[in-house]
């Protein structure tokens, strides 16, 4: 019996001493595989410092190797910065990734709304301005544009009141009114048809609306003249 207990042991001890050689051995494989990588980039290295001082000797630039320290150490004392400077880096490339789709769609919307303009001629409306707007500066002259600059408000306020319902319709009827005449063959009064036509109601209901339109014109100039 304790010799069983005993071969027991034996072999456990044998098991572990097998993993201890088994880890041995791996550290011994990882050792080998670092110092041949550090052996290979200790030639790339070295390869590397070769070719940039044969560079840099064909370029004539020379390095103060204490400048080339206090680069090295301000690089290191502001490892945070760069760092800071990397995150922000990788935001904005993170941002433009996120904008761009939405960048793509609104200049693809652009297009399709200057298509859709120029199928309505917008554009050759706006090319067939500039020959007025030529022939409206070449028109006036030094004076001309002054007095427009001093009486553009004067002319907006009599647009503004010429764009008014009542103003339009009666513009309107006016130009109507004007368009059915027949001004090629328009009846000759003699003194008494004339007297005859002022007593009609049409005639005096034109006249009271002259003498109305001429008296308020008065009033207004007078207001105007007072201010």
């Amino acid at each position: 019996m304790e010799e069983k207990i005993i071969n027991e042991r034996l072999d456990k001890l044998e098991g572990k001493i097998d993993l201890l050689l088994e880890y041995v051995n791996q550290q011994r494989l990882n050792t080998s595989v670092v110092e041949d990588l550090a052996g290979d980039l200790g030639i790339i290295g070295k390869d590397f410092y070769d070719t940039a001082v044969e560079e840099l000797d064909k370029r004539q630039v020379e390095i103060d190797p204490s400048e080339l320290t206090d680069l090295m150490i301000s690089f290191m004392r502001n490892i945070g910065s760069f760092k800071v400077v990397m995150n922000t880096f990788e935001m904005a490339i993170d941002l433009t990734k996120e904008i761009g789709p939405i960048a793509i769609e609104v200049i693809i919307d652009f297009t399709k709304k200057l298509a859709v303009l120029e199928e309505k001629g917008y554009f050759e409306f706006v090319k067939d301005i500039g020959p007025i707007i030529d022939n409206i500066i070449m028109g006036l002259k030094p004076q001309d544009m002054k007095d427009l600059a001093d009486n553009i408000m004067v002319i907006i306020n009599t647009v503004k009141d010429m764009t008014q319902p009542e103003m339009l319709k009666s513009i309107d009827n006016a130009v109507k009114v004007y368009g059915s005449l027949e001004t090629e063959n328009i009846p000759s009064y003699s003194i008494w048809r004339f007297l005859k036509e002022i007593n009609s109601p049409e005639m005096k209901k034109a006249m009271g609306f002259g003498l109305t339109f001429l008296k308020n014109m008065s009033k207004n100039a007078e207001r105007k003249n007072i201010n």
